[in-house]
């Protein structure tokens, strides 16, 4: 059998794309195009690599902790603090459930408010107990993000770039500072999409070895590829996002067809006869198993607390209820689908009406950020250097990121269906999974915070641009620091911009003055 080993003989152009952290252009003596094509590159630098990763991770920590507990409701939560906090403790409490019926507004699953007891277990009943998961959650989220742009890109400097955008854009900060559920959320699905990217990666790998073995033609559906581990860490991580909200379900479903997809062509790049029906017939059972069935388990397995209590809310509605209906399952089974249903009707009738909320906003403001949302205002206390003084938090993507959405997904869309380049093509995947569905019905109430996972995939489309102003690592001297001129303008613009809002994404006490000048657009007052 013949091993695929990289040669080791050098050039200029290895030499410098070794040094900016990319993947050096690899021969394979002896084996066939198709091998090459498929082996994925890795970065040579994998020390470099996690050591930036750290830094850049210990920069977002520190920036996500700096004064946690600032700004609070005369020490309680703010906004929709007020509905996840106490139910988090009550959780805490009783040992894994709710159990208020006279509060009845349990909106959501039970991961995101078990996360937050996880902080009011360490810290007590305080806004650092309450709001130090979500810190952790973001701070992850800046790791995950710098680990896959270098795993896309295959350079570690784009990796960094990427964390540092995420660290200074204002909606993942806020989000990150707050006891609410959606940087749970938005992790979780990021860490999915994570664990696909390996995925896809590791079965190119196995194509690969086949290829050079010479059994790629012995069936004309292609080879079976054997059991996915990363495909399934996969669907056990979208179980819990949409045990933290339902709308993971729209990312389970964009997700399983994106990985079907990288199959089938995987297949086509091996010189499989027929790819599709190959992945069809060979990936696709598999995949509905990890990517739908295992979700599916692992979301009721989060509502264990709920299985074993005697009180949780609409616990034995089954007992009691006339409208329950599924006779033929069990009585908690049928409690649980009655819990679920009353949720449900919810949501369905949580509509604008006459008397809309004022921070309010539909989904097509939220790419550029054009209605930000007031968490928490208060005036009139000295404390700036003058009588009379404001703090606030605002929920606000910074703009020199939020603003580049519409350009740069254009050129993503150029990219996928023109070039058929797919990192954009997953890029708009995951974006769209967050995004578009809220155009379905847009009589719902909806808020900016329903975007906090929309931002790790701007970021990832935006840096995937600056690689390309950056230029290739073959490119002329002039070209590079040419293109890594432009690229330090534009990170240096956003941490600017990120550093000006710093006052009113924390909490901070200012000046009247300064408040009206944080308040650039009409549509932000």
């Amino acid at each position: 059998m013949n091993v695929l080993v990289p040669s080791s003989g050098g050039s200029s152009a290895h030499d410098e794309a070794v040094r900016d952290g990319e993947a050096p252009p690899v021969r394979y003596p002896g084996e066939h195009d198709r091998a090459k094509l498929l082996w994925p590159r890795e970065p040579t630098d994998r020390l470099r690599g996690w050591i930036v990763t750290l830094v850049v991770t210990l920069l977002a920590s520190v920036v996500r902790f700096w004064r946690l507990g600032q700004a609070t409701d005369e020490g309680s939560p703010v906004f929709d603090e007020k509905h996840y906090v106490p139910q988090a403790w009550q959780m805490l409490r009783n040992g894994g459930f709710e159990d208020n019926p006279g509060y009845e507004l349990v909106a959501h699953p039970p991961v995101g408010k078990h996360l937050i007891a996880v902080g009011e277990w360490l810290f007590g009943y305080t806004p650092l107990g309450w709001r130090f998961s979500a810190a952790v959650a973001g701070t992850l989220m800046v790791l995950l993000l710098v680990r896959i742009t270098r795993r896309m890109t295959r350079s570690t400097l784009l990796g960094a770039l990427a964390g540092i955008l995420l660290i200074c854009d204002g909606l993942s900060h806020v989000q990150a500072r707050v006891g609410m559920l959606d940087i749970f959320h938005a992790v979780l699905v990021l860490a999915a999409f994570a664990c696909l990217l390996v995925d896809r990666d590791r079965m190119r790998a196995r194509l690969a070895l086949v290829v050079t073995e010479q059994r790629i033609g012995d069936s004309e559906l292609g080879p079976r590829l054997g059991f996915r581990w990363w495909r399934f860490g996969a669907g056990a991580l979208l179980g819990l996002a949409c045990g933290v909200k339902w709308s993971g379900i729209y990312f389970v479903l964009a997700l399983s067809l994106l990985s079907l997809a990288w199959d089938a062509l995987a297949r086509r790049s091996a010189g499989v006869a027929r790819p599709w029906r190959g992945a069809l017939w060979r990936d696709a059972l598999p995949a509905f198993a990890s990517l739908f069935v295992l979700p599916l388990v692992v979301y009721f397995a989060t509502w264990a607390g709920w299985y074993a209590s005697e009180t949780a809310t609409d616990r034995h509605a089954a007992a009691i209820a006339d409208d329950v209906g599924f006779g033929f399952l069990p009585d908690m089974a049928r409690s649980l689908l009655y819990y679920h249903f009353n949720v449900l009707e919810f949501h369905t009738h949580l509509v604008t009406g006459d008397d809309p909320h004022p921070w309010e906003s539909k989904p097509w403001a939220w790419p550029m950020g054009m209605r930000p949302m007031l968490y928490y205002y208060e005036s009139g206390m000295p404390g700036c250097g003058q009588d009379e003084c404001v703090q606030a938090t605002m929920l606000l993507g910074t703009p020199a990121l939020w603003w580049t959405a519409l350009p740069v997904a254009g050129w993503a869309v150029w990219r996928a269906v023109g070039r058929l380049d797919w990192r954009y093509a997953a890029v708009l995947v995951g974006y769209c999974a967050g995004y578009l569905p809220w155009f379905v019905n847009l009589d719902r109430q909806m808020y900016y915070f329903y975007a906090t996972p929309l931002a790790p995939f701007l970021v990832l489309g935006i840096v995937l641009v600056l690689g390309e102003i950056m230029g290739r690592s073959n490119a002329s001297a002039e070209r590079r620091k040419t293109g890594l001129l432009v690229i330090a303008l534009y990170v240096g613009l956003v941490v600017a911009n990120f550093v000006w809002l710093w006052p009113v994404l924390n909490g901070f006490t200012i000046t009247e003055a300064r408040w009206a000048a944080e308040l650039w657009l009409p549509s932000w007052r």
